[in-house]
């Protein structure tokens, strides 16, 4: 092929193409064996080669915790998927940060919460909604008044030939056929390249994403792709190889098929503990969107936690853009006290001990200076203050922290850990500990024997 030089308005350089990128239809599926034994732990490869690091202009986080999240736990009612959606809204804040989130669409009760939350009236989060690969379910999407829906396209030889039972030709007419379908009703398609770090990325994925954005062109309809790490394969090193590199897909999408960063999405499981820095890593390297769920709850380990992606995008852009972390702190609440779900304790800036010390010398820290030992203003972002468990390691710094967190003292109200009247509350601990208990003294058993053994003390803290 005659090498031919072009401008390309994407990177701004002149860029040299010598190779169009055709669909390679075998006769063997190609399971990337040296990578995934099945009988060994996955193997990272490196090939050192690096791609720009391209991040959009615009990024924003999508959700699928009606869907995604669903498939890992009982199914959430009616109320429940209303009640959170409009947390979802409100944590998303005025510039919809938060931009979508997608829905099932078949049972009744799946259309009720649609349609009820569609009465809302709220712009963010869009609703969308996710079907299977078949024509007949485009009639629920325009039913419903939905204008996107994601349709499932699995891209690995995994899926291809073991469980389609098809070549990759017949795969990606079927693909092509269904999204055309789509289109004639006038729906976006948000395609889902399903397993996408354990396809033959210049083989299949790349041309598919070709005739997708020729499809996207013809149709004047936005096409998008959400790329799928469905087993949570994806490394986010420099210089890993494809099909495991995280940089590599996203570069290769909007390089190489064309596909710009506003279309594109990254969907990770955390299956290898990568679910945050693979998503913060698709930000940077030119995916617009990613895709999360609340508390991560999803498929096998789940998926991206929508929370941290919260800070994560602050982080990266140096401002929350009109979200409110303290809503977090609500949906972790109404998880627990209403639907009931037991988040993990260490669950980081949702977990009932994320921010809670046990150590006596860390307490004494905190004492002085939280910032010491906490990782920001945890009762400013997410109304959560700082606290400490009282146990045998706790000593009179903790003892003394606890007090004034648990009473709320501040300025002049606050005890000093010199204060003789401790003394008798932090015998008393340590007999317990010497006794042979081996749990942590809780708030309110602590209080009473406040009142007990230190009334004067008990009665100044709680004077108001």
């Amino acid at each position: 092929m005659e090498k031919e030089l072009k401008f390309s308005s994407r990177t701004n350089t002149l860029e040299q193409r010598v190779y169009e990128y055709r669909l390679q239809d075998v006769d063997e599926p190609n399971l990337y064996r040296h990578l995934y034994s099945y009988d060994e732990a996955p193997k990272i490869p490196f090939n050192h080669r690096h791609v720009p690091m391209r991040p959009p202009a615009e990024i924003w986080i999508t959700d699928s915790t009606f869907r995604d999240g669903q498939q890992a736990r009982e199914p959430y009612t009616v109320e429940q998927i209303v009640h959170l959606y409009k947390l979802l809204h409100k944590l998303g804040g005025p510039k919809g940060i938060i931009r979508q989130t997608e829905f099932f669409l078949y049972s009744k009760k799946d259309k009720e919460a649609v349609e009820r939350c569609l009465a809302l009236g709220y712009k963010y989060p869009e609703i969308t909604s996710w079907i299977r690969a078949v024509k007949e379910d485009f009639q629920l999407v325009k039913a419903m008044g939905l204008k996107e829906t994601g349709i499932l396209a699995s891209c690995s030889d995994y899926h291809i030939f073991k469980k389609l039972k098809m070549t990759r030709r017949q795969a990606m007419e079927q693909f092509l056929s269904i999204i055309k379908a789509a289109l004639e009703i006038g729906v976006v398609p948000r395609v889902h390249l399903e397993d996408i770090t354990r396809a033959d990325f210049y083989g299949f994925v790349v041309p598919f994403a070709i005739e997708l954005n020729k499809l996207s062109e013809e149709s004047g309809i936005p096409i998008k792709i959400r790329a799928c790490d469905t087993m949570g394969f994806g490394v986010s090193y420099p210089g890993v190889a494809l099909p495991r590199s995280v940089p590599g897909i996203i570069y290769g999408l909007w390089h190489h098929a064309g596909i710009p960063s506003e279309r594109l999405e990254w969907h990770g499981h955390n299956d290898f503990y990568r679910a945050v820095v693979n998503a913060g890593t698709a930000w940077l390297y030119g995916c617009a969107a990613v895709n999360c769920t609340l508390l991560g709850i999803g498929e096998r380990t789940g998926n991206c936690p929508l929370e941290a992606m919260v800070f994560e995008y602050a982080g990266l852009r140096g401002t929350m853009d009109g979200m409110n972390p303290q809503v977090i702190t609500e949906i972790a609440e109404y998880y627990q006290n209403v639907i009931g779900y037991k988040i993990p304790p260490m669950t980081p800036l949702v977990g009932k001990h994320f921010n809670f010390t046990r150590a006596g010398i860390h307490a004494d820290g905190l004492l002085k200076d939280e910032e010491i030992y906490n990782i920001f203003d945890t009762e400013k972002l997410l109304n959560r203050p700082v606290m400490v468990a009282v146990n045998q390691y706790s000593g009179l710094a903790g003892l003394t922290f606890w007090i004034n967190q648990y009473f709320n003292l501040k300025g002049d109200r606050m005890i000093d850990k010199k204060d003789p009247r401790l003394l008798p509350l932090k015998e008393w601990i340590d007999e317990q500990y010497a006794a042979g208990r081996n749990t942590v003294i809780g708030d309110e058993e602590l209080e009473a024997v406040m009142e007990k053994i230190t009334p004067e003390l008990w009665e100044e803290v709680n004077r108001r």
